[in-house]
């Protein structure tokens, strides 16, 4: 049984100790730093998931070297785990610290795996995580909409937003929006005005009359124009492939007005 293994005595084994030396690595300021902290974990153990995470984004100079490092970090995440701790995990994944380091690690495999145009093994690595951890706390159902939307898997799409259909963000209701507007439903206009009234900025992104402005900390804001940024990023492509889309939204949002900020607006999520 695994449970506890970074909340235990501190060093009290390889992977523990590997993991506070990416504690500190995390912190440091200096890019080479981090290199070297990251180096130094995977001395200590080769089963360190997040050095490796950290080498793709940090020391890797190719896309091809990007990918080789997040496989290494999920081959190793998963040695970590183990066959016993995926049984005793499994539904509940990220609610234990020990298995968060194999999910960053599978989430970067999937963005570099689709930036290589190797669309069906992300989209797999996407579902994959979400059995393994349906409340989603890292957002993977936003990257998982996104690909399916590009790809036109509309049945999927569907399955995917019904899964998580008390999903109020943005991001989600500009998906909702554009699926509906793609199918002529008649609840297209009300989908788009909920999106806006989550995010005003992303017609305005779409469209290019607005830049766009990425977070500069690692989280996103709800509700900003980071948040719709993001969005932007991961599923402007699909708005610019439906004809009329863009144009469609823009009209239907130009007359509204903000409400006030609600309980979240302003609330930061980590992406």
């Amino acid at each position: 049984m695994m449970a506890g293994r970074f909340g235990g005595a501190k060093d009290a084994d390889p992977i523990s100790a590997a993991q506070n030396v990416m504690y500190q690595a995390w912190d440091a300021t200096d890019r080479r730093e981090r290199i070297r902290l990251a180096k130094q974990a995977l001395a200590i153990s080769p089963l360190c998931a997040d050095a490796y995470v950290l080498l793709a984004g940090e020391e890797a100079r190719s896309v091809e070297q990007a990918l080789a490092f997040y496989r290494l970090g999920v081959e190793a995440g998963q040695k970590a785990i183990g066959p016993e701790g995926f049984k005793e995990y499994a539904g509940h994944f990220w609610g234990f610290l020990e298995t968060r380091p194999y999910m960053r690690a599978r989430q970067g495999l999937a963005v570099v795996l689709w930036a290589m145009g190797q669309h069906q093994e992300a989209i797999g690595h996407c579902q994959a995580m979400l059995e393994l951890n349906p409340n989603d706390n890292q957002g993977i159902r936003y990257l998982l909409s996104g690909y399916l939307l590009s790809l036109g898997h509309t049945d999927a799409l569907k399955q995917l937003l019904g899964q998580y259909e008390d999903d109020g963000t943005a991001m989600w209701l500009y998906t909702r929006a554009l699926l509906a507007f793609r199918e002529g439903s008649p609840t297209a206009d009300r989908l788009a005005e909920e999106a806006w009234a989550e995010n005003s900025y992303v017609p305005e992104i779409l469209s290019g009359r607005h830049p766009v402005i990425a977070s500069q900390d690692g989280y996103i804001t709800l509700g900003g124009e980071d948040e719709a940024g993001e969005y932007a990023k991961d599923n402007g492509a699909a708005w610019r492939a439906t004809p009329g889309a863009i144009e469609w939204l823009t009209r239907v949002t130009s007359t509204l007005v903000p409400r006030p900020p609600g309980r979240s607006a302003g609330g930061k999520w980590k992406q």
